[in-house]
C-alpha cells in the first residue's frame, strides 16, 4: 500500500469520526479507470483494454444495530445536502440524493443474492473527478459492494462483484452502462491493464509496469453534454450497419464484432455514410485493441503509441464523438517529449485525454503536465487537470479496525 493510500485513508477516519463521533470498522478503495484503447466497442461485443488509475473512491464505515444505511459525502455538501438515510428492508431511489443511489443500487443487488447485510454509518469520499470519464459511478459501486464484503463478512466471487454493480447502475441508477468500467474497478492488477473480451466476459492481464513508461491523463475540463443523446444515434447505427453488412455478406452478423476488417472493405462501397464511418471505426477499433496487446507483449512501445493515435484520429473522424478541447489536448500532448502517442479516452464530447510517454523520470513528467496545462489553458481560458498515473490495483480493503 502506498503512502498517499494511507494518507487518504487516515484523512477519511477523522471525517468518519468527526461526523459519527465514533471510531469506524472498515477502510475500503475502489479505483477509478482510463480505457487506454477500444473505445465504443464495448456494446458491440467488441474487446476493450482498460487499466485502474491511481485515483479511487474509499467508503469508511461500522455496523448499525438496525437496518438502516446513514450515507455522509461531504463533497456533495453544495449538492442538495451532504447526508442522506434509508433503510435496507424498503430500497427505493432517493430523488434529493442522486449519488446515494449508486450505494443503494448495489445494496439491493447484493440482498437480491441472498446476502445479509446489516445497517451501517458510512463515509464516502475520494479524489476521481466526477463527471471526467474516470468511471467514478463504477469506483463508487465497486467499493460499496467491497465495503458490505468486508464489514458483513460476505465471500463474493470478484467477477460476479463486477456484475451485480453492472445491474444496480442499469435496473436501479438507470444508466445503460457496460461492463468494463466495473470490470477494471473490480480485478485490476497493479502493473497491469486489462483485455475484456464484453461478448464472452473473458479477460486477460496484460503487463503495464515498464518503469520508463508513464500514462498522463488531462481533464480538459469539458463536460460530456452531447452523451446521452448521441450514444443512442451512434448505437443505431451499428446496429443498422451490423444488419446491412450481414446482408451484403449473405450471413447472419449479430454484432460489429463479427465483422473483420478484410470482411468490411469488401462491402464497405455498399454501405452509405455515416453508417460507413461508424462501423469502419469500430471494426478498426477492434483489430487495434489486439494488436496493442500483442504490441505489449513484444515490448513493441512505438507501434502501441501508433494505435493510439490511430484510434484518435478514428474517434475524431469516423465515429465523431471528438470535440475541440479533446482535439487541442491531444495535439498538446503529442508535441511533448517521450510521447509515444495520445488520444482521447471515454465516451467523447469532452472528459479526458490521455498520452503515453517513455524514457522520461518523474520530474520530467510533471513538468510535462504543468507545461500542457498552461499552453491549454492560454488557447482556451479553460482550466485543465493532468496527472500521471501507473496501473493500479482493483478493490479492496485498506485497512480494518479489531
Amino acid at each position: 500500500m502506498s503512502d498517499e493510500l494511507r494518507q487518504r485513508a487516515d484523512e477519511i477516519r477523522g471525517l468518519f469520526r468527526e461526523w459519527f463521533g465514533a471510531e469506524p470498522e472498515v477502510t475500503v478503495q475502489a479505483p477509478g479507470r482510463v480505457n487506454l484503447i477500444g473505445e465504443h466497442t464495448d456494446y458491440n461485443d467488441g474487446f476493450v483494454f482498460p487499466m485502474a488509475i491511481e485515483r479511487s473512491i474509499m467508503i469508511c464505515g461500522r455496523r448499525r444495530n438496525d437496518a438502516r444505511l446513514v450515507m455522509h459525502q461531504p463533497a456533495m455538501a453544495s449538492m442538495h445536502g451532504s447526508t442522506a438515510e434509508a433503510s435496507l428492508e424498503d430500497i427505493v431511489k432517493d430523488p434529493k440524493h442522486r449519488w446515494a443511489n449508486y450505494i443503494l443500487g448495489v445494496a439491493r443487488e447484493l440482498l437480491k443474492l441472498g446476502c445479509s447485510l446489516c445497517g451501517a454509518e458510512l463515509v464516502i469520499a475520494g479524489n476521481v473527478p466526477i463527471g471526467s470519464g474516470l468511471s467514478s459511478s463504477a469506483a463508487i459501486e465497486v467499493a460499496t459492494a467491497t465495503f458490505f464484503e468486508a464489514l458483513c463478512g460476505l465471500e463474493i466471487a470478484p467477477k460476479e462483484v463486477a456484475l451485480l454493480c453492472q445491474r444496480a447502475e442499469n435496473q436501479f441508477v438507470g444508466v445503460n452502462c457496460g461492463i468494463m468500467d466495473m470490470f477494471i474497478s473490480t480485478l485490476g492488477h497493479e502493473g497491469h491493464a486489462l483485455m475484456i473480451d464484453c461478448r464472452s466476459l473473458e479477460y486477460t492481464q496484460v503487463p503495464f509496469d515498464d518503469p520508463d513508461v508513464h500514462v498522463v491523463v488531462a481533464d480538459t475540463g469539458v463536460r460530456r453534454g452531447l452523451v446521452s443523446s448521441e450514444y443512442n444515434v451512434r448505437r443505431a447505427e451499428c446496429e443498422q450497419g451490423a444488419r446491412l453488412i450481414g446482408k451484403a455478406l449473405g450471413k447472419p452478423v449479430a454484432a460489429l464484432r463479427d465483422v473483420c476488417g478484410a470482411g468490411f472493405r469488401r462491402v464497405e462501397a455498399e454501405l452509405a455514410d455515416p453508417v460507413r464511418k461508424r462501423c469502419r471505426h469500430v471494426v478498426t477499433e477492434n483489430e487495434r485493441v489486439v494488436q496493442s496487446v500483442a504490441a505489449l507483449e513484444a515490448g513493441d512501445w512505438r507501434c502501441f503509441g501508433r494505435l493510439l493515435n490511430e484510434s484518435h484520429v478514428s474517434l475524431r473522424d469516423d465515429y465523431e464523438v471528438s470535440c475541440d478541447a479533446l482535439n487541442l489536448m491531444t495535439d498538446l500532448l503529442r508535441q511533448q517529449d517521450g510521447v509515444l502517442g495520445a488520444r482521447m479516452t471515454g465516451a467523447g464530447f469532452g472528459g479526458c485525454a490521455i498520452g503515453v510517454f517513455r524514457g522520461v523520470d518523474d520530474p520530467a513528467v510533471q513538468a510535462t503536465c504543468a507545461h500542457v496545462a498552461a499552453r491549454y489553458r492560454e488557447r482556451t481560458g479553460v482550466e485543465p487537470s493532468l496527472f500521471p498515473t501507473r496501473a493500479a490495483a482493483g478493490a479492496g480493503v485498506v485497512r480494518t479496525e479489531t
